[in-house]
């Protein structure tokens, strides 16, 4: 049902709080703790507050301003999924042309934000944007389109680490800015996005399949729980292979051991694939790397 456009400043402001999902801040605290663990190695500590600010105020400003163009693009097919029907976007309360406005307006504060970094991420995180404005229609087309979000949610970690070393403004200096280790790191959070979208994924299954949209958990079919468990370890393994070499000591190891007990929680709660429990094991995900990240914090501080 199509509602008309609100007349008072006050709730169309609250419309607009609704389209960043302001009340949910789970989206944004699983892009953020990946993007701040990096910058922690990047830095070989504590890194400068500087940065912090402009990589937590971006990391919030981008996933509010990729909310905006995700519900422009899935408008038509947000109509048929009882949980999106009511979003601003679709259900008619704000414009196409509001949300828009919105989306760049906050994409415009997060990169000023980046330019007061240095160029080489300044190059980095238009690459990020363009993945990111790529993400939504990848589910037309992509069997997995998490995979796509995955990168997408992950490059903030290329980009904490070219924040933090710099470079020459060329080809070589971007690549350089970069080491081999940020997008191993990529590659593992990867696995994570994997895992955490997928279970949200089941939570639509069912519409999706009736509208025809591309997602993980179509694809897995009966296999979803087990990939789903399967990505998890990925990148638990991989997370502390790439770890240990910076010999951070027992904090780390508590928080792996953390974080596979939340992996055995994350199971129970989606192995009979209810739906309810399928979206809860999805917004407590950030709990997982939030305790990875501690981690890494504490261990830096006691070396």
């Amino acid at each position: 049902m199509i509602v008309s456009e609100p007349t008072t400043t006050a709730s169309r402001f609250t419309l607009y709080l609704n389209l960043i999902r302001w009340d949910r801040p789970a989206g944004w605290l699983l892009l953020l703790w990946p993007s701040l663990t990096a910058l922690w190695i990047a830095s070989k500590g504590w890194p400068d507050w500087h940065l912090l600010c402009v990589f937590v105020l971006g990391t919030v400003l981008m996933r509010s301003a990729g909310c905006c163009i995700n519900d422009v693009a899935d408008r038509e097919f947000d109509k048929h999924v009882k949980r999106t029907a009511q979003r601003p976007v679709t259900s008619g309360q704000l414009s196409v042309r509001q949300a828009l406005q919105l989306g760049a307006l906050l994409a415009m504060c997060a990169f000023l934000l980046v330019l007061t970094t240095n160029a080489v991420t300044v190059v980095w995180s238009v690459a990020a944007a363009v993945i990111a404005i790529a993400y939504p229609y990848a589910k037309r087309f992509v069997a997995m389109p998490q995979a796509v979000l995955g990168i997408a949610f992950s490059f903030g970690i290329p980009m904490a680490f070219s924040a933090v070393r710099g470079g020459e403004f060329n080809l070589k200096g971007v690549w350089d800015a970069v080491p081999l280790q940020a997008w191993l790191m990529l590659v593992s959070n990867l696995f994570w996005v994997l895992a955490y979208d997928t279970e949200y994924a089941m939570v639509d299954r069912n519409d999706d399949l009736q509208i025809g949209i591309k997602t993980s958990a179509i694809t897995l079919g009966q296999h979803d729980v087990k990939a789903i468990v399967l990505f998890y370890f990925l990148f638990l393994i991989s997370w502390m292979a790439l770890i240990m070499p910076y010999q951070l000591g027992w904090p780390v190891y508590i928080a792996w051991v953390l974080a596979v007990l939340q992996v055995i929680w994350h199971y129970q709660l989606i192995k009979h694939r209810d739906r309810h429990n399928c979206f809860k094991a999805f917004r407590q995900n950030h709990w997982l790397c939030t305790t990875l990240f501690v981690g890494v914090v504490v261990g830096f501080a006691l070396q």
